[in-house]
């Protein structure tokens, strides 16, 4: 009798661990937290506060509330233009593993998403929305729904940035011109969407703001005083100051609109999606060294967490590739995930500070050429296809004004090119 019992718990021990293992949930009884991804457009660390670079900021207390109570990344990689990284953090993957790695790249349709792969493996405990650009499905796609690849709700601008006052709104397929500001019209979707869940939710909210154009948002988002109409020729620092700030009080809203209980358990992930515009970057970057570069100032962008579950303040230094986004998310959402694809999670950086990487990734691909970079933090090497070759000290020029390719390199240099290469090669290969 003492057998048969031992052998059916056993069993049942064993079906119940076959069950756990199967939702791939680490711990049901956890109470799952609500993410929030809120993406800026266009946004470089020397247009944000919390970052030594640039000498003049917009004002920002909301986002700067999120910076002050959680972690300020210095070392977060993206890709220098919008749709490459977008796509990195979507699917986990490198842009030559997809195909993406330049704005207006189309993601194959067959690519899992991170919003179907939340709710496949939680099974469908979280509703999952993206409000605003998307940008994955070419410039003149008006007609594509990214909900068929697996995500709950899809509003927004499928294209490229437009008329911030006059662009093309995408809900359920239809698209209809809408001229109410763009900044507004995406808080008020994703506060509406928000207040309508009753299941945990991820929410990747990807404003427009403050790609160009320059123009003047409503009087009471900004601090930029009387700005005339911006024509070509004018400075348009002021004007990129003003769509941040407007970006900044539209987040305060949304904030401010969501209940004490459901904020509580929410955590933020504030991120730029590449560098500042050579229009408006500011020193210690140049203009061919910002947006559309592999320079720092085109990839290195702004990163904040805080809310439920971070339990460290200030900064954190850690290598952080774009693509690590895809299993950190997952993660945060109660999933068994470490390493998926090309990401790593860095989750574990919430709570105690470890080292999560040894080199960060990064690359692009247009119709002059084809460039890749990888740094181990302290060398960074920039290769194209035809062989040239940068190599950079950041801890001595985190900038990249001297090129040490050129001159005779000492020993730790020459030890350091030939790590970034043979890395170089098992990332590609």
């Amino acid at each position: 009798m003492i057998e048969k019992l031992s052998v059916t718990f056993v069993i049942l021990i064993l079906l119940f661990s076959c069950s756990k293992e199967d939702t791939n949930i680490v711990d049901s009884g956890i109470n799952p937290p609500n993410i929030l991804l809120i993406i800026a457009d266009d946004l470089g660390k020397d247009a944000i506060n919390g970052y030594a670079e640039g000498s003049i900021k917009p004002a920002t207390p909301n986002i700067d509330a999120i910076r002050k109570s959680g972690l300020t990344f210095t070392n977060f990689w993206v890709y220098p233009t919008c749709t490459p990284t977008r796509s990195s953090i979507i699917t986990g993957k490198y842009g030559y593993r997809t195909g993406v790695k330049w704005a207006g790249d189309i993601l194959n349709n067959t690519e899992e998403i991170l919003h179907h792969y939340i709710k496949e493996q939680t099974n469908n405990q979280y509703q999952t929305a993206l409000i605003g650009k998307w940008h994955l499905a070419g410039n003149v796609n008006t007609t594509f729904n990214p909900e068929v690849l697996g995500m709950d709700y899809y509003a927004g601008l499928l294209s490229g940035t437009g008329d911030y006052s006059a662009w093309n709104y995408s809900e359920d397929g239809v698209v209809s011109v809408e001229n109410e500001y763009i900044t507004k019209k995406l808080t008020t979707l994703a506060k509406d969407w928000i207040n309508n869940q009753t299941k945990p939710w991820f929410l990747w909210l990807a404003y427009t703001a403050p790609h160009t154009p320059f123009h003047i948002p409503p009087n009471e988002m900004h601090s930029q005083g009387n700005l005339p109409e911006y024509i070509q020729g004018i400075d348009p620092i002021p004007y990129y100051m003003a769509a941040i700030e407007a970006m900044d009080f539209q987040i305060g809203r949304l904030l401010e609109n969501i209940s004490k209980d459901v904020k509580e358990n929410t955590i933020i992930i504030f991120i730029g999606d590449n560098g500042t515009p050579n229009q408006v970057a500011q020193i210690p970057y140049t203009n061919d060294k910002a947006k559309g570069s592999l320079y720092q100032g085109g990839i290195n962008t702004p990163m904040f967490i805080s809310g439920a579950g971070v339990n460290r303040q200030g900064v954190d230094n850690n290598l952080i590739n774009g693509t690590d986004l895809f299993a950190t998310i997952a993660s945060l959402s109660g999933i068994n995930v470490d390493v998926i694809y090309d990401s790593k999670s860095f989750t574990s950086l919430l709570k105690d500070n470890i080292d999560i990487r040894k080199f960060q990734y990064s690359e692009m691909s247009n119709e002059i050429d084809e460039i890749w970079t990888i740094s181990n933090g302290t060398y960074k090497l920039i290769e194209n296809k035809k062989g040239n070759i940068e190599l950079f000290d950041l801890l001595i020029d985190p900038y990249e004004e001297h090129n040490l390719i050129g001159k005779t390199l000492n020993s730790n240099e020459i030890d350091a090119k030939q790590e970034l290469e043979n890395e170089l090669l098992k990332i590609r290969n």
